[in-house]
């Protein structure tokens, strides 16, 4: 994976100036092996890569004709495409992707996407057409920003570029709805900051002089299912399984993340035929065993079934035991990387548990996306979708914390309220088929539209900022697409989260890990942590100039950051984030104010 930058501006036939390689040099994480600078009239590229495969030839920016292209991502069908254009005349020195899309873009110019299979962000310079191309993966697995003006467009994989190359980070009312509201998630499009837009997944657009021009290029298609059950569970095998060995491919270290949860451990199963003495890594937390509380989300440990699976395959396991004060500390580490207040210290623990990989591997396969596209979660079966997001639960107790002025201008109910039923609106559904049905297809939309794409954003941000790669097989876009219309009785075959899916695998994993009861991504039950975290909010209030006392009530903050009391007792995001988690929410909050000097634009 690397990282991509590009500024057109028609204004000027020179762009060299002193900020370039600031900008670029801004996501040296996500590149740390090589750096490419370009220049042409009205356009900069610049390009930081991390060397993955054709380490010789796989430099970039890259020219051929009169394109140019910087490139983030991988491409798991790249032989079909070079066969294809080697059938239409076209040469390879190499055997990169990179050369192949650029290649592919030259013959097939804006319809390239469509015969993609992959994650991927680029940008195509067309300098007799004076042209930017830029697009964007599928499902969101790779990020892209972009900030347009008068005379042109900025595009970059990190909002921290644009900052850099503008001086400057805005909020505004707007912002804030999204941060306080929706936060960590976001809505498609919303780049957080004034002035700053995110390249929606599936989309590709067009910069050239007379303005900017933005196209879908793909979207969840509502259908009839017409296949039996056995030719579902079939079809879904096969789908996964080829996403798995296609993603597999790499010139540099591979290892799998091993939770000990069917969705990881089928994709270290099937690697494991394929690579001889797979590596694989899990993560847990000091003294987690001590202190671990049964929940209606988190119902047992992982170490057995991670041991099982290891012996099963006979993979070189990895065991890394994160302490409580490092958990901490790289709450700042994961404001950096992911330019916004995030998941807490469930992005925290995946940036300290990536740098721990990327010590001996450069690519990882990890299984997200399982959840929401076969109905894993909670909200799935178990409870009742009112209204709002299901993974949002008690926006009150946020909301409650403001302070009134902020509550009466932000309106968070009723903002987080509105986009729910705009997202909604827009799931494609099935005329004819049951309410039930189409039902659960708008849940299955919005958990891949937003729950998934935050998810999505968090492991690469993380992984990136440790300079590791992260593939997600279970978000191959041809597995999506066929399991999206899957009616839900055989997606809840036997009655069970996921009845489908294990189905899919049974012979491939042993049903003691195939049929337990699913758990999230683990997270501590030290109360340590929770008093550490409490400290650094302690500390965040003693600080007169932060945000925190613009927005929020200082009594209650206080109350927070000093009670032992247990006041938060279901996650108010998602299925992990509970009162140590919001706590360290504000913390994040803080840092970020102060660390990129945002200034408050507030009606």
């Amino acid at each position: 994976m690397c990282g991509i930058f590009g500024v057109v501006d028609y204004r000027k036939n020179e762009l060299k100036g002193p900020n370039d390689a600031a900008c670029v040099e801004a996501v040296a994480h996500r590149g740390p092996d090589e750096a490419g600078l370009y220049y042409h009239k009205h356009v900069f590229l610049g390009h930081r890569r991390l060397s993955v495969v054709d380490l010789a030839q796989g430099k970039q920016p890259m020219e051929f004709e009169h394109f140019a292209m910087v490139y983030n991502g991988e491409l798991y069908n790249t032989e079909e495409i070079r066969h294809g254009l080697i059938e239409q005349g076209y040469r390879f020195t190499g055997h990169s992707d990179t050369e192949v899309l650029l290649k592919a873009y030259a013959c097939y110019k804006e319809r390239v996407v469509e015969k993609l299979n992959g994650i991927f962000a680029f940008a195509v310079w067309d300098y007799q057409k004076q042209s930017l191309y830029v697009a964007r993966d599928r499902v969101g697995v790779k990020p892209l920003y972009y900030s347009k003006s008068p005379h042109g467009i900025i595009v970059a994989s990190e909002p921290k570029q644009i900052l850099t190359y503008q001086g400057e980070a805005r909020l505004n009312t707007n912002s804030l709805q999204e941060l306080l509201g929706l936060g960590p998630s976001h809505s498609p499009a919303h780049g957080m900051y004034v002035g700053i837009d995110e390249l929606e997944p599936g989309h590709y657009m067009i910069q050239d002089a007379s303005g900017l021009k933005i196209k879908r290029y793909w979207e969840l298609e509502a259908k009839p299912h017409t296949d039996d059950l056995n030719t579902t569970v079939a079809k879904t095998k096969e789908l996964f399984t080829t996403a798995v060995k296609k993603q597999l491919v790499s010139d540099v270290p591979l290892m799998t993340f091993l939770s000990g949860g069917v969705d990881s451990s089928a994709i270290t199963a099937i690697a494991a035929d394929q690579i001889p003495g797979l590596n694989t890594f899990s993560i847990d937390y000091e003294d987690n065993m001590k202190y671990f509380k049964k929940t209606d989300f988190t119902v047992s440990q992982d170490r057995e079934f991670i041991e099982l699976m290891s012996r099963r395959h006979q993979t070189n396991h990895h065991f890394c035991v994160i302490g409580n004060d490092d958990l901490a500390a790289t709450l700042k580490d994961a404001v950096r990387f992911r330019d916004v207040p995030g998941m807490a210290d469930v992005d925290s623990s995946l940036y300290w548990f990536c740098k721990e990989i990327k010590k001996g591997f450069t690519v990882g396969l990890s299984g997200e996306c399982a959840d929401e596209i076969f109905g894993g979660y909670p909200w799935f079966y178990r409870e009742p979708v009112n209204g709002c997001f299901p993974w949002l639960r008690d926006l009150n107790v946020r909301n409650g914390l403001l302070r009134p002025e902020y509550q009466e201008k932000l309106q968070l109910e009723a903002y987080v309220g509105q986009k729910f039923q705009d997202s909604l609106a827009k799931a494609p559904i099935v005329t004819g088929d049951s309410d039930f049905e189409n039902e659960k297809r708008q849940l299955t939309y919005l958990n891949i539209k937003w729950f998934m794409t935050t998810l999505l954003d968090r492991k690469d941000r993380m992984s990136m900022g440790a300079g590791l790669e992260v593939r997600v097989p279970f978000a191959d876009h041809e597995l999506v697409e066929y399991v999206y219309n899957i009616p839900w009785e055989m997606k809840f075959y036997q009655g069970m989260e996921k009845g489908l899916l294990r189905k899919a695998l049974e012979g491939i994993l042993p049903n003691e890990v195939l049929y337990r009861k699913k758990n999230p991504y683990p997270k501590t039950h030290n109360p340590h942590y929770t008093l550490l975290v409490q400290t650094l909010l302690q500390e965040a209030l003693r600080d007169k100039n932060s945000i925190l006392h613009e927005l929020f009530d200082g009594d209650k903050l206080r109350d927070l950051a000093t009670t032992s009391k247990e006041i938060i007792t279901r996650p108010w995001f998602g299925q992990l984030m509970t009162q140590p988690q919001l706590i360290a929410y504000l913390y994040q909050l803080h840092y970020w104010h102060k660390e990129y000097g945002i200034k408050l634009e507030v009606d």
